[in-house]
């Protein structure tokens, strides 16, 4: 089947990206890096791609998927091969600005060409398998890594996710897949801006709506470890709670579609940003263990379905041949929640708290659900 060979090279790419950002982490510790050295090496990862801005989007849209696929993938590679080939910590630096930096071309593409699947409910579905791919291995990896630890050669794990790069580049040169045609892009549509989707008041929505959620989830994963610290919980329990939200996000992308089907992708949406944000507001309340994995799961089913929703929106929404600019300008505003939110949050914390930041995560939630109730009761 097509569609799943296409999520199976994206699943290719989301095993490098995610792999490489621990296995560099480690190398440039066994080097002696410091604290803010590591916090350099993390933010290249969104830098440039935020600095590149929607250009790879609009790559996407005039030449097709297969090229930005097969030249990121290309890329991937190169970059996972740097630290096995050369060593030290300017090798490092430089595989995680070039891995950034070309991942988001075959990122944007692919995402791209998956839309480009189905119309409709069919979309969602697509955009369904592909959400729910790697959600499995977030379920397991928050509890293996409180119960064991083992050494390994990390050269050896970037040798192997280069060869997962290769493999993409390998299948798409040979054109073992059939990807769909893409929309050629209007002469107006071709000399337009990212300023001009910003201007659609149903993209604006979307993209708070997104940024909103990413925030929330981005500082779930940062905070609830420090707030479980901080009432007592073990390591091994912190990454078991951790688990039922993930566990949770995978039940809800399975049926996604059915229930985006009965009350559309907005309507779900803005259901999950108001669930999520009642549970943020209750999360620091809680301290029994029970409760907290309670909570987790119900917030997992909040968020789980609501960064695909957004894509598939953003995707929906944008002009005809300008799909992928879209997703580009979704992804350059979510690189800068990824780049400020630890920033503004950690101060945040610092100076009041940590239930100070899950109520701030509450608000931006309630803030997101009411603007897309207000835009659905006007239609």
């Amino acid at each position: 089947m097509v569609i799943l060979s296409v999520i199976f090279l994206d699943m290719l790419s989301s095993i490098a990206l995610r792999g490489s950002k621990i296995l560099v982490t480690i190398d440039a510790l066994g080097l002696g890096a410091s604290a803010v050295t590591i916090g350099i090496l993390a933010a290249l990862y969104a830098a440039l791609p935020l600095v590149v801005g929607v250009y790879a989007g609009k790559v996407s849209d005039r030449v097709g998927y297969r090229r930005p696929i097969l030249w990121g993938a290309v890329g991937m590679a190169v970059a996972l091969a740097i630290p096995t080939l050369i060593g030290g910590m300017a090798s490092l630096f430089a595989c995680a600005a070039l891995l950034g930096l070309t991942h988001i071309f075959h990122h944007v593409a692919m995402h791209n060409a998956i839309g480009a699947f189905g119309e409709g409910n069919d979309r969602t579905k697509k955009f369904r398998h592909v959400f729910a791919r790697p959600i499995h291995r977030s379920v397991h990896r928050p509890i293996a890594r409180r119960v064991r630890h083992r050494p390994f050669r990390t050269s050896h794990y970037l040798h192997d996710a280069g060869a997962r790069g290769r493999g993409s580049c390998c299948m798409l040169a040979l054109r073992a897949i059939t990807l769909p045609p893409h929309a050629a892009p209007r002469a107006e549509a071709s000399n337009g801006t990212a300023l001009d989707l910003l201007r659609l008041p149903s993209m604006r929505r979307t993209l708070i709506m997104g940024g909103a959620t990413l925030t929330a989830i981005e500082l779930f994963s940062f905070y609830f470890p420090v707030y479980g610290k901080a009432i007592g919980l073990s390591a091994s329990w912190i990454g078991i709670i951790m688990s039922f939200n993930a566990a949770a996000g995978f039940v809800v992308r399975l049926v996604m579609h059915r229930l985006a089907r009965r009350y559309t992708e907005a309507g779900v949406l803005t259901a999950s940003l108001f669930i999520a944000g009642v549970c943020y507001v209750l999360l620091p309340m809680a301290t029994d263990i029970v409760i907290l994995s309670a909570l987790s799961f119900v917030l997992g089913f909040g968020l789980g379905s609501a960064q695909p929703l957004t894509i598939i929106l953003t995707y929906n929404q944008a002009p005809a041949g300008r799909s992928g600019e879209a997703l580009r300008l979704r992804l350059t505003i979510n690189k800068i929640t990824q780049i400020g939110v630890p920033l503004v949050f950690g101060s945040m914390s610092a100076a009041l708290g940590v239930l100070s930041v899950f109520w701030a995560a509450a608000a931006f939630l309630v803030g997101g659900g009411l603007i897309s109730t207000l835009s659905l009761t006007k239609r």
